[in-house]
This record gives C-alpha cells, structure tokens and sequence, in this order.
C-alpha cells in the first residue's frame, strides 16, 4: 500500500519550560535535561481532538488534486478522545459527507497510529477498500495535569492525516509501505499501571517513567531490528529514523542501540512535546522535503499500555 499525502494540524500556542517552571518550582534547565523538550503546543479552548482531527484533513486535502468521494474507509486513532461515541473518525466523515463506509477508531496508546494502518492494510487485503484515511490526533492537555511533576511537562497537541492508496499512485511522489509489525506488551513490568487515563478516577498520570523508559527504549529497539530482519535489510539501509516523539533521551537511547547516527533521526519533540501517536507522522510530514527517491524510513512506535511496532517505509518519486 502507498502514502500518498500528508497533512498535519499543530495549534498555535506555545508553552515554553519557563511556564512550568513556576507551577512547579523547578529550573528551566531541569525539564530540557530529563526530556529534551523546550516548548510544546497547546491546543485553544474552542479546540478538542476531533476538531484537532478535522483540522490535519483540511490540510491533506488543501495540497492534494483528489476528490475525498473516493475515500472508502476512514481509522481514527487517539488516546485522548473529544467524544467516545461520535468519535474522530465520525467527525471526519461528517466533515467530509463520505456515506456508507466503513469508519473505525481505535486505541492503543502512542502506537495507535501503526495499529490504525494495519487495519487499514487489512481492509485493502479483503478487498473491503481501496483509498483510505487514516487520522491521528491527541489532545493531551485536555486531560494532563500539569502540575504533576513526573509528566505534566511533557505533553503537547497535534493531529496528523494520511491518504492510503491500495494502488500504486502516478503522483509525483509518495511512500510505499514496505512492512509494518506491532505487538501487545500488555505482560511487561508495570504495565498496567504505569500511564493511565482514567477518566472518572485519576485522570491521565504517568506514575512509573523508569519502566516507561527502560521498556520503550528494549521494544522500540527490538521491533526495529524485527522489522528489518524480515525484509532483509540492515541499519545502514536506513536513510532516515522516525520514532514516537515521547522523550529525546529515549530517541537517542533507541538510536544508539541500533547504531544510528543523529543525522539520519528525525525528531520535533524538542518543541512540539510528546503529541502522542501522531507524533511520528508529523515528523514524516516535517522533514519531506529532505526525503530522495529510494530512501528508506523506519518508524518505531511504544505506547503507554506498553503495545509497541515498527514500519518500513520506501519514498518513491516518479519521472
């Protein structure tokens, strides 16, 4: 299957650490040092995540010639919801008025985003579908404590948008999808209770971040080397490295465990926060400009609930 566009929302306000710094008493310095993070985005009041949502389609779609008629499945994935009902792959239906399709919203923490493109890749394979869409969006902030000084600095707001074609398109450009794997870490350590949301008892905490850590930087590492081993490639095939944008020293733990070097890492944690499962998307929607024909991306993804994936993806160019 083949990305054959990208668009992202990132709300415009920024929060720097200076901002938490004096919720919680501690220096700026401190949270750039545990994180990597000098500034996040924060979406408005007037904002939720489907609008979040809806926001990253119309900006699809405003750098695309394609008639959204012809999308035939819509997935959704958040951790954050607006609405668990009406949910962002509803609302994007409605905003796009596509009738009598299938539309899907789905959770697995941070990794969401790979597990809505394996539906996704499953629907083309039962000839369900052809052309999909698939959403990525998380409010963080809606649910975040920020003065809980284990995580509340962390998170940021955004949404990113993917069109999906089974066929092999005649753009200009466009990423083939070359393999995904993703797995359940359900059993592993702490977790079960190492970030949670819980909305009619604690709300969102992350109470554990050194098993968050230590688990997030063994299973990003190891669904890399799995993904690449079934496709017979080694690390130096690897022109680019997109992982979850949860923390930098994990991204630079997970790098240095495969023997990337820091040029080939594309990251924005650093002033966007961890926005969730959209997070690595957007970075692919960044940096495209960067991209040559034939590069190779690899994707590596870990969510709270300890579920955990890796992707391949080729950037082709057409002549």
């Amino acid at each position: 299957m083949y990305i054959i566009g990208l668009g992202a929302y990132l709300p415009e306000k920024l929060i720097d650490n200076s901002y938490f710094s004096e919720i919680m008493g501690l220096g700026e310095d401190w949270f750039l040092t545990r994180t990597g993070i000098h500034t996040r985005r924060k979406a408005s009041p007037e904002e939720n995540t489907n609008l979040l949502a809806i926001r990253a389609v119309e900006n699809l779609y405003h750098t695309l010639d394609f008639a959204f008629s012809k999308v035939d499945l819509i997935v959704g994935a958040t951790y954050t919801p607006y609405d668990t009902i009406h949910t962002l792959a509803h609302a994007v239906q409605r905003h796009l008025q596509v009738a009598e399709i299938p539309v899907i919203s789905l959770s697995t923490a941070c990794s969401s985003l790979l597990n809505a493109m394996e539906i996704v890749e499953g629907y083309f394979a039962m000839q369900k579908a052809t052309m999909a869409l698939v959403v990525a969006a998380d409010h963080n902030t809606a649910y975040n404590d920020e003065t809980d000084k284990n995580s509340g600095h962390l998170w940021g707001d955004g949404a990113v948008a993917m069109l999906i074609s089974k066929q092999k398109p005649r753009i200009k450009s466009y990423f083939q999808v070359l393999d995904i794997f993703t797995a359940g870490g359900g059993q592993l350590g702490k977790a079960h209770e190492s970030v949670f949301l819980r909305p009619i008892d604690e709300g969102f905490l992350m109470n554990n971040g050194r098993d968050v850590f230590i688990h997030a930087c063994e299973y990003m590492s190891k669904a890399s080397l799995k993904v690449l081993e079934r496709n017979q490639k080694n690390i130096t095939d690897i022109a680019y490295f997109a992982p979850h944008q949860a923390n930098k020293r994990i991204t630079l733990n997970v790098a240095e465990n495969l023997n990337l070097p820091a040029e080939r890492i594309l990251s924005n944690v650093e002033y966007l926060g961890n926005t969730g499962c959209a997070g690595c998307a957007i970075a692919l929607w960044e940096n495209q400009s960067k991209f040559k024909n034939q590069d190779i991306i690899l994707m590596a993804v870990f969510g709270g609930g300890y579920s955990y994936g890796a992707a391949l993806l080729q950037y082709c160019v057409n002549d």
